[in-house]
């Protein structure tokens, strides 16, 4: 009896087992969607990142890649070498982030949030999510606005479910986008030009705060501009 009472646990534990793993195969097959408005950004509590004029309060880092103000816009020119970034000098927690960019060709581009520096044996590393926007034509996935896990596993939130089709089309392939991040305790949410796009939670609290960064990608060419970088403290 002892011995059939036994072996009746020990099933039991394995179906539990069994129906966990189930369970979180299933839950990983879905998304959240963000179905939030875009933040207003009018309020008077956004402060300026750029003052117009300089780069005070910014640094680049892992790369060499050129950064510059032309024209009241920070222009990043992409160079032989590895993805460099703008990185605000201060960190941040809990915020909403908005800012403007365009692309002069085609390239991938994105902004670091809540990130920070790996120290590896040849370089500093930037790591954490990036919240992607790409500019790739006729290649391109349309996943601007997912968010990519920067040198920390990948593809976070990509934007491969039926209802982020409104996106594939969002990117202004000769003018001006809007990108605009809310994150809020775990919970990071994207829009690109007003459309909302990720709706991502770091479950393990990996990155509870960090800088900015502006990414000029690896590549062959490449000029990327910015403007009216703005965030609101939460």
């Amino acid at each position: 009896m002892r011995i059939k009472k036994q072996f009746i646990f020990l099933c039991s534990i394995v179906l539990l087992s069994v129906t966990g793993i189930a369970q979180n195969n299933q839950k990983s097959k879905h998304q959240l969607l963000n179905t939030d408005k875009e933040p207003k950004l009018k309020s008077k509590k956004f402060k300026s990142l750029f003052d117009g004029k300089t780069l005070n309060g910014w640094s680049p880092k892992q790369g060499t890649m050129t950064f510059e103000v032309v024209n009241g816009e920070i222009v990043g020119t992409c160079s032989a070498g590895p993805s460099t970034f703008l990185c605000t000098d201060k960190e941040y927690t809990d915020f909403i982030f908005t800012c403007e960019m365009k692309w002069e060709v085609d390239g991938n581009s994105g902004v670091q949030i809540r990130s920070r520096i790996r120290k590896d044996p040849n370089r500093n590393t930037v790591i954490g999510p990036q919240a992607e926007m790409e500019d790739l034509a006729k290649k391109g996935r349309g996943w601007s606005g997912g968010i990519y896990g920067q040198n920390c596993g990948g593809w976070f939130y990509p934007l491969k479910a039926p209802e982020h089709a409104p996106l594939k089309n969002a990117i202004n392939r000769s003018g001006w986008n809007r990108l605009t991040i809310k994150v809020v305790g775990n919970v990071f949410k994207t829009w690109v030009n007003g459309i909302p796009a990720a709706h991502w939670i770091d479950e393990k609290n990996e990155f509870p705060s960090g800088f900015i960064g502006l990414q000029v990608h690896g590549g062959k060419q490449g000029i990327i501009h910015w403007r009216n970088l703005k965030i609101r403290e939460l």
